[in-house]
C-alpha cells in the first residue's frame, strides 16, 4: 500500500511540474507588439518557438537543412516600418550557411520550414533576434522585427 502512495504521489508531482511544459509555450513577444501584430496580421500562424508567419507565395521542392548554402532575398523592418537592412538582388542574394550560427535564430528557424521559391512575411520576436542587446543604432533593445523574405536557392555541398 505504501509503495502505491509512493508512485501515486511522485506520478502526480511529476505531472504538476511536466504539466506547463506540455502546454503552450510562453509568449514571447512583448504584450504592446503582440496586440500590434494580432491586429495587423490576425491570419498569421505561430510555430511552436513563437514565430509568427503568413506564406505569401507557395515554394516548391526540398526545404533547406542544417549546413545547406542559402541565398536570400529580404527586407527588415521595425514594427513601425521602419526598414533597417535589406538584401534584393537576384544575382548576388544574401547567402549563408543554415543553423551554422550565421544569422538570428529566428532566420534560422524558419528557413528550415520554407521551401525554394517560398515567399513569406515573418515576425521574429526579440528573444529570437537580437534580444537585450539590439543593433545599434539600426535596430533598438528588445525589437520585435518583421521581415518579407524569399528563400531563392539552396546548394548542398
Amino acid at each position: 500500500m505504501k509503495s502505491v502512495l509512493k508512485y501515486l504521489l511522485c506520478f502526480g508531482l511529476v505531472a504538476v511540474v511536466a504539466a506547463p511544459r506540455l502546454c503552450a509555450q510562453r509568449e514571447k513577444l512583448p504584450p504592446e507588439d503582440l496586440a500590434f501584430v494580432e491586429k495587423t496580421w490576425p491570419e498569421a500562424k505561430k510555430t511552436t518557438t513563437g514565430i509568427r508567419y503568413i506564406v505569401l507565395q507557395e515554394g516548391r521542392g526540398e526545404r533547406p537543412k542544417p549546413g545547406d548554402k542559402v541565398g536570400v532575398l529580404y527586407v527588415g523592418r521595425l514594427l513601425n516600418g521602419t526598414v533597417f537592412d535589406q538584401a534584393l538582388d537576384h544575382e548576388h542574394p544574401f547567402a549563408f550557411r543554415v543553423a551554422r550560427q550565421a544569422v538570428i535564430d529566428g532566420w534560422d528557424q524558419i528557413l528550415q520550414l520554407m521551401k525554394l521559391g517560398e515567399k513569406r512575411l515573418v515576425v521574429i520576436p526579440p528573444e529570437l533576434a537580437y534580444g537585450t542587446r539590439g543593433q545599434p543604432p539600426k535596430i533598438p533593445r528588445n525589437s520585435t522585427l518583421v521581415f518579407e523574405m524569399e528563400l531563392i536557392e539552396i546548394k548542398r555541398d
